[in-house]
């Protein structure tokens, strides 16, 4: 529990105790002995009974985050006498009541972010919402039972970006104004009872980048000045009543990424714009009532990744475009009117995982071969039978000989090639095993075992595998896996003399990327594989970087399979693979057992963290006398974090933006906040004993807290 010496420190301006195990209840007089608080955190832990009623006399509260615990009773109607108040965090929580207290929060004039989510909330949306403050840009209401109509009056709040109201009980129709949000950048009203149709005035959103509204009631056609919007990437319609056409207009949307129309009474012929969607990854019109042939156009979508298409009228064959969909997870045409054969290139396409073709007119040479020869290309198979086969030769002509130019990479057990692999028509990355490395052929396998049965979007892709000999006779063995174009997280951080001029420097929200992509990564690997898997060598020269800077884990050269039955990882017994990992990274308890465990590679993770933050390596030479990175960055831990931080992230950052103005000054405030919450979260995972580090999943809500209150804060400054 808190202790109670903390609520009476009168002068106290931020008390921040989130993302910890801390349980009880706030004092009811918190607001009395604490009437200068002007931050207010305690979200992410095990808090319960009500929200204080005299929180409303700590006139000076700017930010309250109380989010995640188990708050319960009313929101108090004391709290619209905050009148600075812009930041109210009460989301997934236990708080019932009706929602009358949005009433008294119009009397918050600097109020721009307003999250209740996930409560159990009921009764009617208040029309006073439309009093909100003229700067007010986030409500979040979902997951809820608030019943009754969207008010009119909502769409007074010109200032509005994300609008989240999903997963409710709301009936009626979407307000005919709608449209007057013109800086509405995301909107979800998904999940309830809605009716009506899709106002034409939406397509005034032209900032809008996701729109949701799928599984309500909704009528009539999809509006064609849905094309206005030009900056939509994802756009949900499934499960309504619509009718009508596609509209040609939303096929010329270029950063569309996710365009799901399945569930609905659709009509007519799929537009032959559809190659306009130069982004598209999903595209969903399953259960409708198309018709025509399947335009061969669909083929220049090269980024579609799941294609679902069944349960129409559509007639022809499969189109002989699709063998260019490479990266092809999901197809299904199932339930209607193709004619022809089964075309043989499905076979080429490495990265299918399910493939429906039933209830059709395909002609009787059906789709067997795989059974015949023993190729199932899904990844989930065995990588020796499963992937496009490639011999030493290949491997040998797509590196150019392994030229010296193409190396990209020199690890303990082989070296990385960058080459150009006529088979599947693109860049790679060869990784060529050396062999005389006592545990390279270990290595080998390991990565084989591991990344046969695994996919994520931030685990690096591969390819295919190559057995084989060499010219020579000699044993030859390598992995192909797709190509990195930004290299790895280390040549970012500390860049030698000849790439210092190719990277660089990595901002804040970049490195929060990269943290995030990283603890998905772990976390899928923990806990969402059929097995869990530890990586055992987690490194910034083992993140890679796409062209988009999203980060990719790599190497898993010492990677382990954990049975899921070991309830406590590290009594998992000990295999002949000796884990080492990297010096720096690996936990102190595989100094007395070699045993991998998840928790290790939460360790290996915080200290990655911490590296990412500082800018030093846990071998830096500052680093002895028994003083670790995870010692240095806890010792500096709050006030004086800001002395550690890398000096690239401060560069234009703190020290430059605090004697500019009043509302750079603020940035900087919150900019040290978040630094100094993510150098908590990498010194909880570093911390010496197992059990008192973190949860990925944790990790991950608490690096989406911090990066959504920096942006949140950057649009504030920005206006």
């Amino acid at each position: 529990m808190v202790p109670s010496s903390l609520y009476n420190l009168s002068s106290v301006i931020g008390l921040d105790v989130g993302s910890n195990l801390l349980h009880g209840s706030l004092p009811p007089g918190i607001g009395l002995t604490l009437p200068n608080l002007e931050r207010l955190y305690f979200g992410d832990n095990q808090f319960i009974g009500p929200i204080p009623v005299s929180l409303a006399n700590a006139s000076k509260l700017l930010y309250i985050d109380l989010g995640l615990n188990n708050f319960s009773g009313p929101v108090p109607m004391t709290l619209g006498r905050l009148q600075d108040l812009y930041w109210l965090n009460l989301q997934i929580n236990q708080l019932d009541g009706d929602l009358s207290f949005i009433t008294s929060l119009a009397n918050c004039s600097g109020l721009q972010t307003l999250s209740l989510y996930n409560n159990q909330l009921s009764g009617m949306l208040p029309d006073s919402i439309a009093n909100f403050s003229t700067q007010f840009q986030g409500l979040y209401l979902a997951k809820n039972k608030i019943f009754g109509t969207i008010p009119a009056g909502i769409v007074n709040l010109a200032n509005l970006r994300l609008l989240s109201i999903e997963m409710n009980l709301l009936t009626g129709i979407i307000p005919v104004n709608f449209g007057n949000l013109q800086k509405l950048e995301a909107v979800g009203l998904n999940s309830n009872k809605l009716s009506g149709q899709i106002p034409s005035s939406i397509g005034n959103l032209t900032r809008l980048f996701k729109l949701v509204i799928d599984g309500n009631d909704l009528k009539g056609s999809i509006p064609s000045s849905l094309g206005n919007c030009q900056n939509l990437q994802e756009l949900y319609l499934s499960e309504n009543n619509l009718d009508g056409t596609i509209p040609e207009e939303i096929l010329t949307i270029p950063s569309i990424t996710k365009l799901l129309l399945d569930k609905n009474s659709l009509t007519g012929s799929l537009p032959l714009n559809v190659d306009k969607l130069e982004a598209l990854w999903q595209f969903d019109v399953s259960n409708n009532k198309l018709s025509g042939e399947i335009p061969s156009t669909l083929g220049s979508c090269t980024k579609l990744e799941f294609l679902h298409m069944g349960g129409n009228f559509f007639r022809g064959s499969i189109p002989p475009s699709f063998s260019v969909l490479k990266g092809l997870q999901e197809l299904d045409l199932s339930r209607n009117n193709l004619s022809g054969q089964i075309p043989k290139f499905l076979e080429r396409l490495l990265f299918l995982q399910y493939l429906n073709l039933s209830f059709n007119n395909f002609q009787a040479t059906c789709f067997w071969w795989r059974k015949k020869t023993g190729k199932n290309l899904a990844p989930t198979s065995s990588l020796g039978n499963g992937f496009l086969e490639v011999g030493y030769a290949e491997l040998l002509k797509a590196t150019d000989g392994f030229l010296s130019n193409n190396l990209i990479g020199v690890g303990s057990y082989g070296s990385v090639y960058k080459g150009f692999l006529n088979g599947i028509g693109t860049t790679v990355a060869i990784k060529v095993l050396n062999l005389e490395h006592q545990r390279a052929s270990k290595s080998f396998l390991a990565e084989c075992e591991v990344l046969r049965s695994i996919r994520h979007r931030n685990i690096v892709k591969i390819l295919t595998v190559c057995s084989s000999i060499d010219f020579r006779g000699n044993d030859f063995k390598a992995l192909v896996f797709e190509y990195m174009p930004n290299g790895s997280l280390d040549m970012w951080l500390h860049p030698n003399e000849t790439e210092q001029h190719q990277f660089r420097n990595l901002s804040l929200i970049e490195r929060l990327n990269v943290a995030i992509d990283v603890a998905c990564a772990l976390d899928y690997l923990h806990h969402h594989c059929e097995k869990p898997v530890v990586h055992c060598d987690l490194k910034p020269g083992n993140i890679l970087l796409d062209a988009d800077m999203v980060a990719h884990v790599g190497d898993f050269g010492l990677a382990r399979i954990i049975h899921k039955d070991a309830i406590n990882y590290s009594q998992t017994p000990s295999s002949s693979l000796v884990v080492k990992g990297s010096i720096g990274y690996v936990p102190p308890e595989y100094g007395t057992s070699g045993d991998p465990s998840t928790y290790g590679d939460v360790y290996s993770y915080g200290i990655l963290l911490l590296e990412m933050l500082i800018g030093k390596r846990p071998i830096d030479d500052i680093f002895k006398d028994n003083l670790s990175l995870h010692q240095y960055a806890k010792m500096m831990l709050p006030e004086r974090v800001v002395e550690i931080i890398d000096h690239r992230l401060l560069i234009g950052g703190i020290h430059e933006i605090t004697a500019q103005s009043e509302n750079n000054e603020k940035m900087s405030n919150n900019m040290q906040d978040c630094l100094i919450s993510m150098v908590r979260i990498g010194v909880s995972c570093s911390a010496e004993s197992p059990k008192e580090r973190m949860e990925m999943k944790d990790v991950i809500a608490e690096l989406q807290r911090v990066k959504d209150f920096f942006l949140a804060v950057g649009q504030q400054v920005g206006n």
